[in-house]
């Protein structure tokens, strides 16, 4: 179903963005359903916490429905909105400082350019010890991703839970192409030590990929 929704945001995005542009609560609130769980699922990811989750995706569209006219390129709303989110996960932080999983396969090969198929993936483990097994892997590797600096943590996040492009990262951070593979990079390297550092690895949790 998310798929579908997404597929539907992808294709009409310019047609309800527009609508919305011009005061259509109707529109906005369609691109609120379309990609509330989207921005959701960012901001779960980046703090592991529901509530701060649920205050960055509120701020988010809020500000998003206020901000709409100053959009000048519609082909751009969805770098536009994941650049609010950003925004407001990195205000959250400020104040605490004031105060689909990622795999293994991800995290110790270098070279991955693209992202792995997640859920297809997800599909070999089918049997309930194996589908627990792997929800015990998906805590440790978000543990481990928690510890990542904040530049890391959101590129990672990007890539390899929300999807995006390179390109649409660099768009969304508004940094170059070659910042954002080097954030990967080093995200995906620290991740890497930060688990050789917890001795976790695909022999010591007896997991099989």
């Amino acid at each position: 179903m998310v798929d579908t929704l997404l597929d539907i945001a992808m294709m009409h995005s310019d047609t309800l963005v527009t609508r919305a542009k011009e005061g259509d609560q109707s529109a906005q609130g369609k691109l609120v359903q379309l990609w509330y769980k989207r921005i959701y699922n960012f901001g779960y990811k980046f703090f592991m916490d529901h509530d701060l989750a649920m205050e960055v995706s509120q701020k988010t569209f809020i500000s998003m429905c206020k901000n709409l006219p100053s959009l000048q390129d519609n082909a751009r709303f969805k770098s536009w909105l994941y650049k609010i989110a950003v925004n407001y996960c990195r205000e959250e932080v400020r104040k605490k400082k004031g105060d689909r999983s990622l795999s293994f396969d991800v995290v110790w090969n270098r070279d991955a350019e693209e992202s792995p198929k997640w859920e297809s993936a997800g599909q070999r483990y089918d049997n309930p010890e194996s589908q627990l097994h792997r929800t015990e892997l998906a805590d440790i590797l978000q543990d481990a991703l928690s510890e990542l600096n904040v530049e890391q943590r959101e590129v990672v996040i990007m890539k390899e839970y929300e999807g995006l492009k390179f390109r649409e990262i660099a768009e969304v951070l508004n940094i170059s192409e070659n910042t954002v593979k080097s954030r990967m990079y080093y995200g995906l390297d620290g991740l890497r030590k930060i688990l050789d550092r917890k001795n976790i690895n695909k022999d010591t949790i007896g997991y099989e990929l």
